[in-house]
């Protein structure tokens, strides 16, 4: 059968190579789409965020509230925060310094049992085998912040521990039932001054976005050189048969 000639070589494909060949195509090429769309939902998260904080600061009352309404918008709450309950959220790095973001309810004013997660920042961590004390305030606190959803992209090889503070990640859900307290369904990164020692640099939703990018673009490379590779190593001298 005649087929593709280019010189004194023919193009003779494979059956297992091409097969190997084309699967790994089609997987460099979804892992750069979705490298690519990374980059994008992260754009469209930083753009949310700027648009909020050029809004009205919007108060968080004592009403189980929405929170994809209420996303990357700057809040305020008053309340008093629940001692009791400071979580310390792990693999928190700051400046290249390992440590923990600091998590404590706080009940809204006018509400029984209604609380928001106020993540009130960063604390170093020092040696693990003794974690850090974080001092509470006693008294009534108006917290003004951004608006979070935490995030859901998380792996967990085991269940987390109900007790102790110490968080690897947090599902608002699962702390309502640790806690025995109701919270509202996001998260308040405290943005307003306190005299607590915590470091309140909040990492932008749009970070990463050239990372995500060169990604896909190393991934859309490999696939095209894969291609390339396939198709020169197909062509064989014309006279070496069908083998």
């Amino acid at each position: 059968m005649t087929g593709i000639r280019i010189g004194g070589r023919a193009f003779r494909p494979r059956g297992a190579p091409g097969i190997a060949a084309a699967a790994f195509i089609v997987l460099a090429i979804s892992l750069g789409n979705w490298q690519a769309r990374r980059a994008e939902e992260k754009l469209e998260l930083g753009r949310r965020l700027d648009e909020g904080a050029k809004g009205p600061v919007l108060s968080v009352s004592s009403a189980r509230l929405d929170a994809s309404a209420l996303e990357h918008r700057r809040v305020s709450a008053r309340g008093r925060f629940v001692a009791r309950a400071v979580l310390l959220l792990d693999n928190k790095v700051l400046h290249g310094a390992a440590g923990y973001h600091v998590l404590t309810p706080l009940r809204l004013e006018g509400s029984e049992d209604l609380h928001v997660l106020v993540n009130r920042g960063w604390i170093a961590a020092g040696e693990r085998s003794r974690l850090p004390a974080v001092p509470t305030p006693e008294t009534v606190q108006t917290i003004e912040g951004i608006a979070v959803a935490p995030s859901r992209r998380f792996v967990e090889l085991a269940p987390e521990a109900a007790s102790g503070p110490l968080r690897q990640n947090l599902v608002p859900e699962r702390e309502e039932k640790r806690l025995g307290l109701g919270l509202q369904p996001f998260v308040i990164e405290q943005t307003s001054d306190a005299s607590d020692g915590l470091a309140r640099e909040w990492e932008r939703p749009d970070t990463g976005v050239d990372r995500h990018r060169g990604y896909a673009l190393q991934w859309y490379s490999l696939a095209a050189l894969a291609a390339v590779l396939y198709v020169a190593l197909s062509f064989r001298r014309a006279d070496s048969g069908r083998n």
